[in-house]
């Protein structure tokens, strides 16, 4: 996990830990991701200090089957609320103040 912070923002970014470095296919067009430690952190955390992160958010960048079941308990992310990323579960949540 890592903690952007950006302008008035408070961006966490989290993923499954093996698949930093890992190459994913995006669309049909032949482009590709890289998933970099440079956005999603180097930093491996636990089930609370994830948790304790994501309610504190203003943007999250989930991408992994661990982190999106994490969001799911917490019920930040609903049944039909994620996607995927070259077949890896992908969610981004952006909190609108009221």
């Amino acid at each position: 996990m890592r903690v952007h912070r950006v302008r008035a923002e408070l961006v966490v970014a989290a993923c499954d830990e093996e698949l930093i470095g890992r190459t994913l296919p995006v669309g049909n067009g032949g482009h590709t991701v890289t998933i970099s430690s440079h956005f999603y952190g180097e930093r491996a955390v636990s089930d609370e200090e994830l948790v304790w992160a994501l309610h504190r958010a203003t943007i999250v960048n989930l991408l992994g089957e661990r982190v999106m079941a994490v969001a799911r308990r917490e019920g930040l992310i609903g049944p039909e609320g994620a996607g995927s990323l070259g077949g890896v579960p992908h969610a981004e949540i952006i909190s609108v103040p009221e």
